[in-house]
């Protein structure tokens, strides 16, 4: 009988010791899809939605040389008004990430349900409020969405300022990063391109060599900012590009259960070079 019992216990003790592994992501289970952020000892979590909105959002800020108060101020107020997801509706006529209007001439439903289209919006107004730079992230946002709840922007004000400050490449070293499972088949490098230019313009990345992989070449400060920017871009984005590797400066960060890492030591890039290979 003390046998019987003390069998149980055992038997008891592995499938509890099995279920916390598989909590804590350490099991064969992977972990679920989404993204982090981590700068100062703040963590900012976000599932691949918001994820690739929030890359977006950054993105576009940094094509038009915006500020990165400008991309805080934005992700604050699309926290408040859509949880960074791209809504079909909402209260009257809103839609999209800002929640838009088109009654109050924010543009289409079509165009606004566009992000591009809506992030370009937002940021046209932003950029027309004077000082909005000075002012605490829940006034410029209620200068240009004139919410009933002005102050309701401000509790997003510090995950806003964490993800801004990794997304536009100012905290840099991989400081984002996303869990994304392998995707099924392999990208096209050519896509890849496409899409990382519609968002950061006419910048130096295309194919290289026979292969699908892409390369992009920068200097300087302001090249190692955008390098970071783009690379936690294509991450973001990586189950719909399907890339194998991302690498940069000496990181790497792959797909798969090898996203669960994050980003390792990796010599495929450079200070100079984001390297984004296809498999």
């Amino acid at each position: 009988m003390r046998l019987r019992t003390i069998a149980l216990l055992v038997a008891l003790a592995v499938v509890a010791g099995v279920g916390v592994a598989f909590w804590r992501g350490s099991g064969p289970l992977p972990d679920p899809e989404g993204c982090r952020a981590s700068v100062d000892g703040r963590s900012v979590t976000l599932d691949p939605e918001q994820g690739r909105n929030a890359t977006l959002i950054a993105a576009i800020g940094v094509r038009r040389g915006l500020p990165a108060r400008a991309v805080s101020i934005a992700l604050a107020t699309a926290y408040q008004e859509s949880k960074i997801r791209n809504l079909p509706s909402g209260d009257r006529d809103s839609l999209g990430l800002f929640q838009q209007r088109p009654s109050q001439g924010w543009g289409t439903r079509r165009e606004i349900s566009n992000p591009y289209y809506s992030i370009n919006a937002f940021y046209d107004v932003l950029a027309k409020i004077k000082n909005y730079q000075a002012m605490r992230i829940t006034e410029a946002a209620q200068k240009v969405q004139r919410s009933g709840f002005p102050e309701a922007y401000q509790e997003h004000a510090p995950d806003a300022r964490t993800l801004a400050s990794v997304l536009t490449g100012y905290s840099t070293g991989g400081k984002f990063t996303c869990v994304v499972h392998q995707p099924t088949g392999h990208g096209s490098g050519d896509r890849v391109v496409r899409q990382v230019r519609q968002a950061y313009g006419a910048i130096d990345i295309a194919r290289t060599g026979t292969r699908q992989d892409v390369a992009l070449h920068v200097s300087g400060a302001g090249g190692r900012r955008l390098a970071w920017s783009v690379a936690q871009f294509v991450v973001a984005h990586g189950g719909d590009l399907r890339q194998d590797l991302v690498a940069y400066d000496g990181k790497r960060w792959r797909t798969g259960r090898h996203s669960e890492e994050g980003w390792t030591k990796g010599s495929e890039g450079s200070a100079t070079r984001l390297v984004i290979e296809m498999g």
